[in-house]
């Protein structure tokens, strides 16, 4: 049977592993296909962070340097205000840099991690390398935490971009770690099969820098791909020889485990692709092929998530997180704005309540963890009231966190006693907007009244509350927008933290079926050929410059109560079940005395 490497391009967060390769790895080794899994952004964060490629860094800055200065007089402007840059940095004691992140990952891998001066000077000192890094892939800004890197040459929307970035090694920093990490890889495992799983815009660009790079280097090896980007431009890709030409021969999408089985099966026996399902492939006359046959997958028949082989103690974390996925699709399935039931065939399913506390215990003995995040796209409350009596009669003892709706079904008290009791330290609100219309619009169909009441139950039994909403959903008035500013504002004292953005129009959201209710028109770019999102210009309401606007100022004025020292969610996660509270006065900058802002903790020793 044929081998198979899997491979998680960057760039998610490092703090816990992404549940796609691991619910892949496990039905492939069910069905007896032997798997490599390779997590290559959390080593590619890892990576940056050592002496080996600090160095490495430090001899391109010297070379795009000497490069500006062969140039002599004939610099434009924007050239030597680069050449200022490099030579400023060419000045870095790269010693004391090399220590720092050296002394930052031994600090957030450890119980060091919960001394907040300690991790806040490690993310800090993260951050700055990160910067010296950016600086010899200029034009590109390579970030840390949050992962919003974009090589700004290069955009994941434009295909021929996506074709080009692979050959640019001034900017483009995926060629490096293709070098660096997946062809030492390959050499090692000499795999058949090379599945790369794509989630998100970043990892469209070093996905597809990973699958041309590989597919010249090693001609025999089969490369598919799959994920929730991929599947949402299956359309766009499939009318585009190019991709099957230059960068994977075939593409799975939606769900992809049986799929996959199918796929490597079919190889090894040599058989036509066209009886695999949710395939788009090229046959050997160069046409390109979209399978008709089509699988959704049974989850109470699939085998619990397999994690070996990944590096668990590389993720920058004292404690590990695994991820746990209880249902697929939606339960909710009717927000407007919302395009994530375009990853699925079927929207939603869940597995039996006694599988998903059987799994959890199984886990936790085998990798010796207790804090697990539930991926959820919303947690139904149907789960949230029958899970944690089940969790505490199996003496499960473990913490969880999920997204989650406001329900006017989760209103007891003892359905909140029970889900601190269980473990749930965290949640993730989505409010979207606390006016009455746009709440009607957008079919969130959120009772303010009952949101509150969530919030105020979730504070008193020590569960922390994250709100997440945004501004000008087509038609929505500043006034409307004002509402939900309001909201925030008026309940600071139930409301742990916040996430506020400004709307983006996703090309799978219902609200494309809404155009005469909303009035807006949509402006599209023809080179934008797999754009996932658009600008649109409304009839009335904010324009989108103007939700923009809201948004900036709600951070500039508004965010102060909110904004934290630590701010990723697996982070806080964390600090709320190890002091076994959700008043965590230390994380927040307004806590924080104005000396101790400017001065970085001395944890160097």
């Amino acid at each position: 049977m044929k081998k198979v490497m899997l491979l998680f391009p960057p760039e998610w967060v490092p703090t816990a592993p992404y549940l796609s390769l691991p619910s892949l790895t496990a039905v492939l080794r069910q069905n007896g296909i032997e798997v490599v899994q390779k997590d290559i952004s959390v080593e590619a964060f890892d990576h940056y962070f050592t002496r080996e490629f600090i160095e490495f860094v430090k001899g391109r800055i010297e070379r795009r340097l000497n490069a500006l200065r062969a140039k002599g007089s004939g610099l434009t402007d924007e050239e030597k205000q680069y050449q200022e840059l490099l030579e400023h940095y060419t000045e870095a004691d790269l010693e004391h840099h090399i220590e720092k992140v050296r002394r930052a990952k031994e600090i957030v891998r450890s119980q060091e991690f919960y001394e907040v001066d300690k991790l806040e000077w490690a993310l800090n000192s993260f951050r700055e390398v990160m910067e010296y890094i950016s600086i010899s892939y200029y034009p590109a800004d390579i970030n840390f935490y949050p992962v919003e890197s974009n090589l700004n040459l290069y955009r994941p929307w434009v295909s021929e971009d996506l074709f080009n970035a692979p050959k640019d090694e001034d900017v483009n920093i995926y060629i490096d770690l293709c070098r660096q990490l997946v062809f030492p890889a390959i050499d090692a495992d000499q795999p058949d099969v090379v599945g790369i799983s794509i989630g998100t815009p970043v990892q469209f660009m070093s996905g597809m820098t990973f699958c041309q790079m590989i597919r010249e280097k090693y001609p025999d090896i089969h490369i598919t791909v799959g994920g929730n980007i991929t599947t949402r431009l299956k359309d766009e890709i499939s009318k585009n020889k190019k991709f099957f030409e230059r960068a994977f021969h075939s593409q799975i999408c939606y769900e992809g485990e049986q799929s996959l089985v199918n796929l490597v099966e079919t190889l090894d026996r040599g058989d036509s692709l066209s009886e695999v399902s949710n395939l788009i492939w090229m046959d050997d006359t160069g046409t390109v092929r979209v399978n008709d046959k089509l699988y959704t997958e049974q989850v109470n028949e699939l085998p619990v998530p397999d994690f070996d082989g990944l590096p668990l103690d590389k993720y920058f974390v004292p404690e590990l997180i695994l991820p746990y996925l209880g249902t697929r699709g939606c339960y909710w399935g009717k927000c407007t704005f919302c395009d994530h039931g375009a990853g699925y065939i079927d929207q939603f399913r869940a597995k039996h309540a006694e599988q998903i506390i059987q799994e959890l215990a199984e886990l936790k003995a085998k990798y010796k963890n207790k804090h697990f995040l539930f991926t959820d796209e919303s947690f139904p409350p149907a789960l949230f009231a029958k899970l944690p009596p089940m969790m505490i009669e199996a003496n499960l003892d473990i913490y969880w966190t999920t997204l989650i709706r406001f329900e006017s079904l989760l209103v007891e008290p003892e359905l909140w006693d029970m889900a601190a009791k269980s473990g749930c330290r965290s949640l993730y609100f989505g409010l979207e907007s606390a006016n009455e219309r746009i709440i009607k619009l957008i079919k969130k169909d959120t009772n303010i009244e009952v949101a509150i009441k969530n919030l105020q139950e979730a504070k008193r039994v020590g569960i922390w509350s994250h709100v997440m909403g945004f501004f000008g959903f087509p038609s929505e008035t500043e006034a409307e927008a004002e509402d939900t500013r309001r909201f925030l504002m008026a309940n600071q004292d139930i409301i742990h933290s916040v996430e506020m953005y400004f709307f983006v129009l996703y090309k799978h959201a219902p609200v494309w079926d809404m155009m005469e209710e909303t009035k807006i028109e949509v402006q599209t770019n023809p080179d934008h050929d797999l754009a996932l999102d658009y600008y649109y210009t409304p009839e009335s309401g904010l324009t989108i410059p103007e939700a923009m606007k809201r948004y900036e100022s709600f951070y500039r004025d508004d965010f102060d109560p909110w904004a934290l020292r630590a701010n990723s969610r697996e982070h806080v996660y964390l600090y709320i079940t190890h002091f076994g509270t959700n008043d965590l006065p230390q994380l927040y900058v307004k806590n924080q005395p104005k000396t101790e802002r400017e001065l970085a903790p001395e944890v160097m020793m």
